[in-house]
């Protein structure tokens, strides 16, 4: 059977790939705190010794639509392209193909069905930064297999919080059920408080700094009940428009489990957000 190697939840922030290669006066002043909380996470994920990573992002609009916005979507093709153009041309992020896991992806997406969600699929996904930053901070060669998943944190009707969580259960679930002998790490990334367009865009942190301080408690603590009682689709509005990406964050704590605290825990407080970075290991910290 598959070992969970690791479990892994982060945000995405698009800009950290040309602030950290930014050189002399283009450097950002944050650039090499921001480096090195980086690195000691990259650490974590290499530390595991993972074959295939499974990626939790959500599409920004750029392939999923109007016309047809799947809940949560399975990437199952040989190869993926990424990233879209205007990620080129306003943060830099550069043009990548990542090799797929079909015969996972098979996995998760037949026993998913049968486990009582009705998971979408593509063989044509193109994927964007939601999973292509994730790989450039935690695995910059970009050498391993992946199987992209897809949920739906922008267009109403929303599944509520708790789906979420019961789809991190049931990804975990699967994963261990798969009967291959591979090491595989689960991989999601969402926001905290985060603001786009609106009035608290731009601030000396993340929208609502309370929030974020509770959000991190709960993620690092595994406190998926204190969570629950506290997030709901409606309250998710208040900390700010595009808060919604935290569910994916609350998909990770399914994952991870009920009252599993992180081994790794790291935040950054960063002009207009919070960046934070967990990191689990089911199975205990590897040698």
């Amino acid at each position: 059977m598959a070992t969970v190697a690791a479990v892994i939840a982060s945000t995405h922030h698009p800009f950290y790939y040309r602030a950290s290669t930014a050189t002399g006066a283009g450097r950002p002043p944050f650039a090499d705190e921001w480096v090195a909380k980086i690195e000691a996470f990259r650490e974590t994920l290499t530390k595991a010794r993972p074959d295939i990573l499974v990626m939790v992002g959500s599409d920004h609009f750029h392939q999923l639509w109007l016309d047809n916005m799947p809940q949560f979507l399975v990437g199952k093709a040989p190869y993926f392209d990424a990233n879209w153009y205007n990620e080129e041309r306003e943060f830099g992020l550069p043009r990548m193909r990542l090799t797929g896991d079909e015969q996972l992806a098979g996995h998760i997406l037949r026993n998913g069905l049968d486990a009582g969600f009705d998971l979408a699929f593509s063989n044509e996904l193109r994927i964007d930064h939601s999973i292509t930053c994730p790989i450039i901070t935690l695995r910059p060669d970009a050498d391993l297999p992946i199987v992209p998943i897809y949920t739906n944190i922008f267009a109403p009707p929303l599944p509520r919080p708790g789906r979420f969580v019961e789809l991190g259960r049931t990804i975990r679930q699967l994963v261990e059920s798969w009967p291959i002998d591979k090491r595989v790490a689960i991989i999601g990334t969402g926001h905290l408080s985060l603001e786009l367009g609106g009035p608290r865009q731009f601030g000396a942190h993340g929208p609502d700094p309370e929030f974020d301080r509770k959000a991190v408690e709960w993620i690092a603590g595994g406190d998926i009940e204190g969570c629950l009682s506290e997030v709901t689709l409606d309250s998710l509005h208040l900390p700010g428009n595009a808060t919604h990406g935290f569910m994916d964050f609350m998909l990770m704590m399914g994952v991870a489990g009920a009252g599993a605290k992180a081994d790794h825990v790291d935040s950054l407080d960063l002009f207009h957000t919070m960046e934070a970075y967990f990191t689990w290991y089911p199975n205990g910290v590897p040698a």
